[in-house]
């Protein structure tokens, strides 16, 4: 029990810890960079040293003799009297108590004044949205305890093409129809500023949501920066619009696929045609508010399970 009672009595004697949220880019934390932050900050007045007088002046007060107590006393009855112990209404408990012209001509009487402060934050390669880096003993400074500490939280921006998933990034890419059948090629611009040719075979085909990875081209790794997470590519195919090709040309197209497969229809078959489906429910209908699902549920789930192919 008597380590915890020193534990408390440590911390009693120090001052508040103040958080601050730094705004940082994708780039500072996957480059490294150092930025600069101006705070303003108490320190103990050095005319006074803290005491709040000019040299030589009273401090203690007069009322209660810098107990920060006074007693009271209530006349109950003919013998009888009743002392009550309250905080000094003079110094407010404080056990001083400076007359106005006693006071320190710098910080006038308040034992500490308000002084710029600029601190380098240095930000290492594979830092995270919210880590926490602490400056210890460079919070307020209060005279009779020990500085508090300045805690920085990062705050990640949004970025505009990628998206970070621990040590992985993840992009999203559109390709057209015949990219995705015949193979493509897509230049992708890093965040130090190097050119990725990406390409894939023809005849390996890449389907809409397929996910495809480039090994050691993600986020460096928080103090093993020479390590590097994936870049995931996310593809998404976009079709062409209906009527894009005359029905003839489409049969000649047709004879590139496999063969489709023959369905067999009987005199209890009946035919229907499809049409575009909208969310808006009519009479009968019911009307879906969500949709059937989320592009970005492979990021819970199965984003953790990407991996690349090594040859």
């Amino acid at each position: 029990f008597g380590g915890g009672v020193r534990m408390r009595g440590r911390a009693d004697r120090r001052g508040k810890t103040v958080v601050h949220q730094l705004s940082v880019s994708l780039e500072d934390l996957y480059n490294g960079t150092t930025r600069k932050l101006s705070l303003q900050k108490n320190i103990i007045c050095r005319k006074c040293g803290g005491c709040g007088v000019r040299e030589g002046a009273q401090r203690r007060c007069p009322k209660c003799h810098g107990s920060g107590m006074e007693v009271r006393i209530h006349q109950l009855g003919p013998s009888m009297i009743q002392q009550i112990q309250t905080v000094c209404s003079q110094c407010q408990g404080q056990g001083e108590w400076i007359r106005p012209r006693d006071c320190c001509l710098t910080c006038n009487g308040r034992k500490v004044v308000r002084e710029k402060k600029i601190l380098s934050v240095h930000l290492d390669k594979g830092m995270k949205d919210g880590q926490k880096i602490t400056f210890h003993e460079e919070g307020d400074q209060v005279p009779g305890l020990e500085p508090g500490d300045i805690i920085i939280v990062l705050d990640q921006k949004e970025h505009p093409v990628f998206r970070r998933s621990g040590d992985d990034l993840i992009v999203k890419r559109e390709i057209s129809l015949a990219d995705a059948l015949c193979g493509c090629r897509q230049v992708i611009r890093t965040l130090d500023n190097r050119t990725l040719l990406i390409s894939s075979q023809p005849g390996d085909v890449i389907r809409p949501g397929d996910l495809k990875c480039v090994p050691n081209e993600g986020m460096p790794v928080y103090r093993s920066p020479f390590q590097k997470g994936k870049l995931i590519v996310q593809f998404q195919v976009k079709f062409p619009e209906p009527g894009w090709l005359p029905t003839d040309r489409l049969r000649q197209l047709q004879a590139f696929f496999p063969p489709q497969e023959e369905v067999m229809a009987t005199e209890e078959t009946e035919e229907v045609e499809l049409s575009d489906y909208t969310s808006q429910g009519g009479p009968g209908r019911r009307s879906y508010t969500g949709e059937a699902y989320h592009e970005d549920d492979f990021e819970e789930g199965s984003r953790q399970h990407v991996q690349c192919q090594t040859s």
